[in-house]
């Protein structure tokens, strides 16, 4: 199979690159990621004026036409430079769901998001569902021709700066049934919404999001009622896919940091890279790598694939990432010596990025699981 990428895909790869390089130092990232708002709206704008939010996003929604290998390049661009903006919350997750499911209305929405007029958040988890997606106490009860939303969610990542919250509840059934969930389009100032926000152990903002009796229209619900557990799982696929191209990228740098520290620190009149014992270990770590790098292909290649072949696919690379992030972290801290626990050296700030990226939508356990099903 011909992996490589189309001329366009190229520009695109060298245009997030440069872009990243030129506006996203690491001590401007930092700046950004200790203030109050915990990111630079700047950056997000210019982003979308470069085109970046709306490249995987359908024309008709406002997008350029990409698709799941755009997403991957942008995504793994942004892990290279420790991007905070809620790139993949906003654009694969809810604009995706947004384009493939809504009416004329809510795709109209898309435009806004491709645009950076509106940034969105998918706010699924609740307290006690960990992993579980169809694990759902919140409730959307039918209130005249709308609906009334109560509830609690858990780990809403972007909430604190969103302007909307794609929000799963239960129209019917009980607690763990699959059936009877739907997704609501929720205005985030909405009244008897209430957001308490806080930073996640990599920097990055969220919030724990309460619903108390918020009244929706009719026009809220995306797709069918009832149907929603599969665009749940349909968008936790492709976030999948997104999260594991943004891991290769922090791999990637971790593995050059380490390298390049291992060739210039001297001990005992020898650069460390010198080793044997040491070199072994970085042919591990770069081994790790190149094997996620193929696992990310495959989720990605997939992700367009009916729902058992994407979710397999999307099921082993999230296991393999999970397993790799922590490799590759572990081994760059420890090869830096106490220099790798310092807030100062950058690869502490990868590997908190990897330790999150395990836990977004499943960690390496829950995904086991999940493949093992499909057997």
């Amino acid at each position: 199979m011909d992996f490589r990428f189309s001329e366009e895909q190229v520009l695109l790869r060298n245009l997030v690159h440069d872009f990243v390089r030129d506006k996203y130092a690491f001590e401007e990232r930092t700046k950004w990621l200790n203030s109050e708002a915990g990111r630079n709206p700047a950056i997000w704008a210019e982003m979308a004026q470069l085109g970046l939010l709306g490249a995987s996003l359908p024309e008709a929604a406002g997008g350029s036409g990409g698709g799941a290998v755009e997403t991957m390049i942008i995504a793994e661009e942004l892990g290279r430079g420790l991007v905070i903006e809620p790139y993949l919350q906003s654009v694969v997750v809810c604009g995706g769901l947004l384009a493939r499911h809504g009416d004329k209305a809510q795709q109209a929405l898309v435009a806004e998001i491709a645009s950076g007029q509106s940034i969105f958040s998918l706010a699924y988890s609740e307290p006690q569902s960990r992993f579980l997606l169809h694990d759902c106490k919140t409730t959307a009860e039918k209130d005249g021709k709308g609906w009334q939303l109560n509830g609690e969610k858990a780990v809403v990542l972007a909430a604190p700066f969103a302007d909307w919250l794609l929000v799963s509840a239960r129209v019917n059934g009980k607690q763990y049934d699959r059936q009877g969930l739907g997704l609501f389009a929720v205005k985030a100032d909405a009244p008897g919404v209430v957001r308490k926000a806080y930073r996640t152990v990599d920097g990055n903002r969220a919030a724990e999001v309460s619903f108390n009796n918020v009244a929706l229209g009719a026009d809220a619900l995306l797709g069918e009622a009832g149907e929603g557990l599969a665009l749940l799982e349909e968008a936790q696929d492709h976030a999948i896919a997104a999260l594991a191209a943004e891991a290769i990228g922090c791999m990637k740098m971790l593995n050059d940091a380490t390298n390049e520290y291992c060739k210039t620190r001297q001990q005992f009149g020898a650069p460390l890279s010198s080793f044997q014992a040491l070199q072994h270990r970085m042919v591990d770590m770069f081994t790790s790598y190149e094997q996620s790098v193929s696992m990310t292909y495959l989720a990605t290649l997939k992700r367009d694939a009916d729902p058992a072949a994407r979710g397999k696919a999307a099921a082993a690379a999230k296991a393999h990432i999970g397993k790799a992030g922590r490799h590759i972290g572990q081994e760059a801290i420890q090869l830096h010596g106490g220099m790798g626990m310092t807030e100062e050296l950058r690869v502490g700030h990868y590997f908190k990025r990897l330790t999150m990226i395990d836990t977004q939508f499943g960690d390496v356990a829950h995904h086991l699981r999940r493949f093992a099903a499909y057997e």
